[in-house]
């Protein structure tokens, strides 16, 4: 069997454009990585595509109030990891499709942020059961693909951008370590705990809210622990890396 050789750590970025499905996907997919990029100077933006209104275990939920406070940790999330931008395109949690309007409106965002790295979820990945997760790692390549090209949706009246890497998280193939320090895994905590409408359905933090809260911190940690042990680091997190975009 052919091994995988593994790359580490970009060069710090300019400015970044991480990718998710729901509020709180990025945070666990690259956490860790914005935060130590924010801190050396770049410009963080992240794009979370749907709405999150399935985000709860209580069929009683007022949702048009769970949007709102989603929303709204989202924001505290992004503030945690140091980014500077937050664009919500509000699409239906758990309706989430690699259509063309989504793909329009993300590769306008690529094209505004003009990021040097895109971060999302890998399409690519086997098993991979929420629809939300696939799509929104489609509509990433898509996206990049449609904003790197003139005639792409031109009526959009901005100009092409054609980022210098893809970063994907929850990879089916890893072969790119970003090594990070305990701060910015410290960042990676903070900013999920934010998500506290997240934390019985998501994070499994409930019953004994204390304890549950030191496990949790804990699974993150040895998460990043386990990525950083690839290339012989104490902490990091794991991607599959394309370069030729």
């Amino acid at each position: 069997m052919t091994s995988i050789s593994t790359t580490t750590d970009l060069v710090t970025p300019g400015r970044v454009l991480a990718i998710g499905a729901h509020p709180d996907d990025i945070e666990f997919g690259c956490g860790a990585t914005l935060a130590k990029w924010a801190r050396a100077g770049a410009t963080v933006h992240l794009c979370v595509l749907t709405d999150g209104s399935k985000g709860t275990w209580d069929p009683n939920r007022d949702i048009a109030e769970l949007v709102r406070i989603r929303a709204g940790e989202q924001q505290t999330a992004a503030d945690r990891l140091g980014a500077a931008h937050v664009h919500m395109l509000g699409r239906i949690d758990g309706e989430l499709d690699s259509d063309l309007a989504t793909r329009a409106d993300l590769c306008r965002v690529i094209r505004q942020a003009r990021p040097d790295v895109v971060l999302g979820h890998d399409p690519w990945k086997r098993y991979r059961l929420h629809p939300d997760h696939r799509h929104a790692g489609q509509l990433t390549i898509d996206a990049i693909v449609a904003a790197r090209d003139p005639h792409f949706f031109a009526d959009q009246e901005l100009a092409p951008h054609r980022p210098e890497s893809l970063l994907l998280f929850e990879a089916e193939v890893i072969d790119h370590v970003e090594r990070v320090h305990d701060v910015d895994v410290d960042a990676r905590v903070a900013s999920l705990l934010a998500h506290e409408s997240q934390w019985e359905s998501t994070m499994h933090i409930a019953a004994d809210p204390a304890a549950e809260r030191t496990r949790f911190e804990a699974a993150q940690r040895h998460e990043c622990a386990q990525a950083g042990h690839r290339v012989g680091a104490v902490l990091g997190e794991a991607f599959k890396r394309i370069d030729d975009l």
